[in-house]
């Protein structure tokens, strides 16, 4: 079983300079039991807190790297997550690939950052955005049955889509704010961790 304190370290690897908000809502413990293991993790050097923000320090990376292995074997060797997982690097393909075409558009055979200027431009982009949260939503479903706390993923990259289609397109790829690329890349580094995977730039 992970530990309150593994939980909290990883959620500062995943998330990355989150303030204390963004980490208690993803690791999901009762406020008492976060607060206090907070503050331990602070006193044992194992996290920093910069003007608000958590980041993990040399040693609590080693420690939180080290640990995956002995928390996580048993979804390693769990062939149908592991088989959930590759379906999820499929799609995210698909999703590297929307959101260059969310940032860039092809003008005289040349690429030029959107300025977001063409709505129906954008909308179509949201839209197959939508299709393939579609086919990844099963995908997400099996593994949330192994890993329930990626149940955090599901929530936030719906409430992302859904004010996305409702025309505020920050919520597409922002990085200031947990927009749906920002959740999508925060849950990929997170299955990466946890199957001991490394990211293929």
């Amino acid at each position: 079983m992970v530990t309150p304190i593994h939980a909290i370290m990883h959620s500062a690897a995943v998330k990355k300079n989150a303030d204390r908000n963004m980490l208690a809502s993803h690791v999901g413990l009762p406020e008492e039991v976060f607060s206090k293991v907070l503050s331990d993790a602070m006193v044992t050097e194992r996290l920093v807190e910069i003007e608000g923000r958590y980041l993990l320090t040399p040693s609590g990376q080693m420690i939180v790297h080290s640990e995956y292995s002995r928390f996580y074997a048993h979804i390693r060797t769990d062939q149908s997550f592991v088989d959930a997982y590759r379906q999820f690097e499929y799609i995210n393909t698909d999703l590297k690939l929307l959101i260059t075409r969310w940032q860039m558009v092809e003008l005289a055979d040349k690429l030029i950052s959107n300025d977001h200027s063409d709505t129906d431009y954008d909308n179509q982009i949201i839209d197959k955005i939508g299709n393939l949260h579609e086919r990844y939503e099963p995908i997400l479903e099996l593994m949330i049955t192994l890993l329930p706390r990626l149940s955090f993923y599901q929530d936030k990259l719906m409430e992302a889509l859904e004010k996305a289609e409702d025309g505020e397109i920050q919520w597409v790829s922002d990085a200031r704010l947990e927009s749906y690329h920002t959740i999508w890349f925060e849950m990929h580094e997170d299955l990466l961790r946890v199957l001991g995977r490394v990211r293929e730039e």
